[in-house]
C-alpha cells in the first residue's frame, strides 16, 4: 500500500480493512518513522501490518522497497497505489504554477507508474495478482459533480494527473490481461479532513471499502475499469 501518510486517510483505512481480511499488509509512507508510527496502531489492533519506507518519486527508495518485499515475501498479490500529489486548491489551468503541477504528476502519475514497473515481477509471481490505482472522479469527463467538465476545487493539476492515471490503468489492463487485474477506483468524497462531513463527505471507512473491493476481485472479475463502490464510473 503506497501513500499512507495520516491516520485519518484513505490509505490507512485500506490497510486496516485488508489486514482484517487476513492479508499480510505492507504499509508504506515516505519515511520509516511515519510508517512505523502508523503500522504500530494497526498492529495494536491485532492486525498483520508491516511498515516500510517508500517515496514513490525516488528511484533509490523504490528499488529498496521492491527488494525488501522480494526478500521478505517473495511475491506480491495486491498493489494498491494511493500516493498522490496536489496542486493549489482553486487554481485555474490558464494560470496554474506548472512547477507545482509537475510535482503533482511526479507523485500521482509517474511515481505510481514506476512503482508498478518495479513490483511487476513480484505480481507476476502471484496466482491472483491485482493492481488497484486509487483515482478520483476529478479525472473523469463523466463525473458531473467533480469531473473535468466542472470547476471543482481540487484544481487542474490534481484532475489531469488522475485522468492520466486512469489512462494508464486502461493500457496496463490490456497488456497484463490474464496475468493481473488492473483497475482504478474512486473512493468518493470522504471525510479525510475536519469539517468534511458537514460538507457532505462520507466516512473514510466507506471510501476505503470501495478500494478494498477491487483488491478482492475474483479471478474472472473486471479489468481496465473505473469504479466506485463496485459500480462502473464514466471515464
Amino acid at each position: 500500500m503506497t501513500g499512507v501518510g495520516r491516520q485519518e486517510g484513505i490509505g490507512f483505512e485500506v490497510c486496516r480493512q485488508l489486514a482484517a481480511k487476513n492479508f499480510a499488509v505492507v504499509l508504506t509512507a515516505r519515511t520509516s518513522d511515519k510508517a512505523r508510527e502508523l503500522a504500530a496502531i494497526l498492529v495494536g489492533e491485532g492486525l498483520d501490518v508491516t511498515p516500510a519506507a517508500l517515496e514513490v518519486t525516488d528511484d533509490t527508495s523504490r528499488r529498496a522497497a521492491v527488494e525488501w518485499v522480494r526478500a521478505t515475501f517473495g511475491v506480491l498479490d495486491v498493489l494498491v497505489n494511493n500516493a498522490a500529489g496536489m496542486g493549489r486548491i482553486g487554481e485555474d489551468a490558464a494560470s496554474a504554477n506548472l512547477t507545482e503541477t509537475r510535482a503533482a504528476f511526479e507523485a500521482t502519475f509517474f511515481g505510481n507508474w514506476a512503482v508498478i514497473q518495479g513490483f511487476l515481477p513480484l505480481l507476476r509471481a502471484s496466482r491472483h495478482a491485482r493492481i488497484v490505482n486509487v483515482s478520483s472522479g476529478a479525472g473523469s469527463h463523466g463525473d458531473t459533480a467533480f469531473g473535468l467538465r466542472t470547476r471543482n476545487g481540487m484544481g487542474p493539476s490534481y484532475a489531469t494527473a488522475k485522468a492520466a492515471l486512469n489512462a494508464l490503468t486502461s493500457l496496463l489492463a490490456i497488456e497484463l490481461a490474464g496475468i493481473v487485474l488492473v483497475n482504478a477506483v474512486c473512493p468518493g468524497f470522504t471525510a479525510t479532513f475536519p469539517g468534511a462531513e458537514s460538507m457532505g463527505a462520507r466516512p473514510v471507512a466507506e471510501g476505503a471499502a470501495s478500494v478494498v473491493w477491487a483488491a478482492l476481485l475474483a479471478d474472472d472479475g473486471p479489468t481496465g475499469g473505473f469504479f466506485r463502490d463496485g459500480k462502473a464510473l464514466p471515464w
